[in-house]
């Protein structure tokens, strides 16, 4: 790439302690180098975008629970079935924050607790925490050697802050499961001094950040620890592209190969390759704690961010009909479940299927208010046994009223089913959603 000069390989070189000498021979990984740092970057900053959005622009405050009201919820591709509240925790090194988990029986639940990177920490219900699955938890800074209130579990966060998604399953009774809701609560034990959230270009999901995301490259790896084992060498890559854009000719360069050819791959590799592929759909069998897969986490951080683990739930996304086709708010579509493969099996918890829009990845509003096709939606089964679940911006008689989920007409969409505790075939990969039929 020869617009990639001289000055941008000598720093390259230099920092990845390869020799000057063999300069021409990294001209050639270049933008190998570029890729793998962009995409790494991303990550982290997809969340700081949130941690801005969730603060400035929707009024969270730390250290205090957020509920928000059946069927609104502000970040992308949301579980409709379940309650939603969220709490950004924030600690310094002599202030821990108490999160207070009501007693839930008989329906599913859980507080999943993810870092700055989206990585899952733990989630704390009665299957991760059986001698105490309610009650205090006291999430403390890396490190924290004061006490914990009597009674409290204590849980060591990896940087100063983190995220809380509260889930209560809403079963056929959405009053009892927002009663439960209302009664997490959270408090700091002192006033934290913490850093405030990083300031970066606004950007959105259809063009993404540029050349200006490294402009940012030190503020964002140093806010939070990454426990990816490629962290070291990842960040290493980060720093040589931003000190190699310090020259314009670089700059210019990078962001073009950013935007021309990164970016458009990365989008596409979100939506259609971060996973398992299987009946047009893509499955997320690696999510919640990703290893060295920082790509998936990056594309996981994108179009579902706040990702469980595989463990509590997997996803099965998808943008494509059965004829590989993009998904079509004028099309009608069927989903078609064999009587011996329905997803009540599959699952030792509950199902869902949510429809989102292209490329903001939020619900999509509509006359019925119906948002998602669950375990608790009454669906009819076929008199052979089997489960049709109808997808169209208008109802077909073919299906009872009760298995229609409306897409939005002439807009493109996205479907996504989980499956909250899955059983060993889910998680294996050996099961997934049928395909995504086109009715004549």
């Amino acid at each position: 790439m020869t617009a990639l000069n001289g000055i941008r390989l000598a720093l390259i070189a230099g920092i990845l302690g390869i020799s000057v000498d063999t300069q021409a021979q990294i001209s050639s990984i270049d933008e190998d180098i570029i890729r793998e740092a962009y995409v790494y970057l991303l990550g982290r900053a997809l969340i700081i975008r949130q941690e801005n959005l969730d603060i400035d622009n929707k009024g969270l405050e730390y250290n205090t629970v957020h509920h928000n009201p059946l069927a609104s919820v502000d970040f992308v591709n949301p579980n409709m079935s379940v309650t939603n509240s969220q709490l950004w925790i924030a600690v310094d090194d002599d202030t821990p924050v108490v999160l207070e988990i009501p007693k839930v029986e008989g329906r599913y639940y859980t507080a999943q607790i993810c870092d700055e990177w989206g990585e899952v920490i733990t989630n704390i219900n009665q299957r991760n925490f059986p001698l105490q699955p309610y009650g205090k938890f006291a999430f403390v800074a890396p490190g924290y050697t004061g006490e914990v209130p009597e009674g409290a579990v204590r849980i060591e966060l990896r940087s100063y802050k983190a995220k809380m998604l509260a889930r209560v399953e809403l079963q056929q009774s959405p009053d009892a499961a927002v009663d439960l809701q209302q009664q997490i609560r959270a408090s700091a034990l002192g006033e934290p001094d913490f850093p405030p959230a990083i300031e970066l270009p606004d950007f959105d999901n259809a063009s993404l950040i540029g050349v200006e995301l490294f402009d940012h490259a030190d503020a964002i790896l140093t806010s939070a620890i990454d426990v990816s084992p490629k962290a070291a060498q990842l960040q290493a890559m980060v720093r040589a592209v931003a000190l190699s854009i310090e020259d314009p000719r670089a700059r210019e360069a990078t962001d073009a190969l950013l935007r021309e050819t990164v970016i458009p791959e990365f989008l596409r590799f979100a939506v259609t390759e971060a996973g398992t592929s299987k009946n047009n759909w893509l499955g997320t069998l690696i999510v919640g704690n990703y290893g060295d897969d920082y790509a998936i986490r990056t594309a996981a951080n994108l179009v579902g961010i706040w990702a469980q683990s595989r463990h509590e739930v997997i996803y099965h996304v998808t943008t494509r009909d059965g004829d590989g086709e993009p998904l079509d708010g004028n099309k009608r579509y069927v989903l078609r479940f064999p009587a011996d493969a329905l997803p009540q099996d599959v699952t030792n918890a509950l199902w869902s299927l949510h429809l989102v829009s292209l490329p903001d990845f939020r619900p999509v509003p509509n006359a019925l208010d119906r948002f998602v096709l669950s375990t608790w939606s009454n669906v009819s089964r076929e008199p052979d046994g089997s489960l049709k679940l109808l997808v169209a911006s208008e109802f077909d008689e073919s299906v009872a009223d009760s298995n229609w989920l409306p897409s939005p007409a002439g807009q493109p969409f996205s479907l996504t089913f989980r499956v909250y505790v899955p059983k060993p075939a889910v998680q294996s990969g050996d099961w997934f959603p049928p395909l995504v039929e086109v009715i004549d």
